[in-house]
């Protein structure tokens, strides 16, 4: 509203130049004194007002520009916060993907120990299976042998042997 009665009061003194008299043969012109010096007391009543008002305006600027500046100082920091609490992250997948490729290749290492263990034992556990059936044959061979001596060696004395039939018909 100030800034409305400052252009009225130079609109008032522009109508005052206008209807002022003009010097012949000069681009001088003559105007009322006292309402020209009403117009300037006006206006230097209004212009405080306005630079007041300015200064406000201004003040209000700065006010809300540092405002703005924390603002953005505070997400930066927040933004800083998230890349750094990200990166902390991202390091410590990396580490657990690097301990867990360890973790894997040592387990992949222990089974391997551990098959060629178990083979190695199903392996000498076989061959002692085939020695002692071996030996086991043998004796089998040998307890046969001596039972078909045994055999020879009655049917030989001429010893009769029992029929087994003959039971079978006395009754």
């Amino acid at each position: 509203m100030i800034a409305i009665d400052i252009l009225y009061l130079v609109d008032r003194l522009e109508a005052l130049l206008v209807k002022g008299w003009r010097v012949p043969m000069t681009s001088k012109a003559m105007i009322d004194e006292d309402e020209f010096l009403d117009i300037i007391d006006q206006m230097r009543i209004a212009i405080p007002e306005e630079i007041k008002q300015s200064k406000k305006i201004v003040a209000e600027r700065d006010r809300v520009l540092a405002q703005a500046q924390e603002e953005a100082q505070r997400i930066t920091v927040m933004a800083q916060e998230d890349a750094a609490r990200l990166t902390n992250a991202h390091a410590v997948a990396k580490a657990a993907e690097s301990r867990a490729a360890e973790i894997e290749a040592e387990a992949k290492s222990s089974a391997l120990q551990i098959r060629q263990g178990a083979d190695a034992y199903a392996t000498q556990a076989l061959s002692e299976l085939e020695s002692r059936l071996e030996q086991l044959s043998q004796q089998v061979v040998a307890l046969q042998t001596q039972v078909h001596n045994g055999l020879n060696f009655i049917t030989d004395q001429g010893a009769p042997m029992d029929n087994p039939n003959q039971d079978q018909n006395i009754s």
